[in-house]
């Protein structure tokens, strides 16, 4: 059975993490396994996530950043710790539960049957027989960022920001992941301009069959959202800068830039011999940043 690492970023989330849903999803499917990130929590949050250690350490990590970094960095950084425990699925997933644990086989089940899938972003389509709950206006600002989206990485994704996302563990993977995002609200977008740009990647024409979108059975908007309105003029700056970075500077200077390179990462990152050297080093221990 495949085994599968799901990141959980935390930034504050003592009051809203639902750990009743996370011990029940756990029990249910032992090939899951979390890493919670905690980004610098301030209130009770350490607290929660060590009980949940405490209870299924075969099952859930935790990873502690000394500083608030904000979401960005404490994806990137516990996709990289997922990474080295050489799982064969690797996603991350928001804390909130807006969508529910119980769609992660489903994602899954796409890395399964689709060999060419890279990665299984979820959509979140009001099709029938649906349960999408989204704010009016959300929605309508969901879909002027998609547009926008679109332009910038010259593919057009339905949804790029939903927080569910899943990765084949693969060299290409490991590579989008190797350094610190450019931007902080919408790196989503910037995961995808890097698969696109990764030399030996999927290219432009790859997109479409390196990506797939999933339209979700549920997802509903949940209270709490540390994104205000006011923040909206920051995201059209990012995509800006993601547009800079990935279509005109990557291309006109390399130099200044270097462009990311799979070629020295290994290709054969699942054989018996790496993973029985890796499940001999606790590969469930929690770790705390330096």
């Amino acid at each position: 059975m495949p085994r599968t690492i799901v990141v959980v970023p935390c930034y504050n989330e003592a009051l809203r993490l639902d750990m009743r849903r996370f011990r029940d999803f756990a029990r249910q499917h032992e090939d899951v396994q979390f890493l919670l990130t905690d980004d610098g929590s301030t209130d009770d949050t350490p607290r929660v996530l060590a009980r949940l250690y405490a209870e299924a350490p075969q099952q859930f990590m935790v990873h502690r950043l000394a500083n608030n970094r904000g979401k960005a960095e404490a994806v990137r950084q516990g996709m990289l710790l997922a990474l080295e425990q050489q799982p064969d699925f690797v996603g991350f997933w928001d804390a909130d539960l807006a969508t529910p644990l119980e769609s992660i086989p489903e994602f899954t089940h796409v890395l399964l049957r689709r060999a060419d899938v890279q990665v299984v972003i979820g959509a979140r389509l009001p099709l029938l027989g649906r349960r999408i709950e989204r704010q009016w206006k959300r929605k309508l600002l969901s879909r002027v960022f998609a547009l926008l989206a679109a332009r910038t990485l010259g593919l057009a994704i339905h949804d790029t920001q939903c927080g569910a996302k899943m990765f084949r563990a693969s060299p290409w993977i490991q590579a989008i992941f190797q350094r610190p995002f450019r931007v902080r609200w919408v790196f989503d977008v910037e995961i995808f301009a890097r698969l696109v740009r990764l030399p030996n990647g999927p290219g432009a024409s790859g997109m479409r069959t390196a990506v797939y979108e999933l339209p979700l059975d549920e997802w509903r908007d949940v209270a709490g959202s540390k994104i205000k309105p006011s923040d909206f003029w920051k995201i059209g700056l990012e995509l800006l800068a993601i547009h800079w970075q990935y279509a005109i500077a990557d291309r006109w200077f390399p130099s200044d830039y270097p462009r990311l390179d799979t070629t020295s990462l290994p290709h054969d990152s699942g054989s018996t011999e790496s993973k029985s050297e890796h499940q001999q080093a606790e590969p469930n221990r929690p770790r705390k940043a330096a």
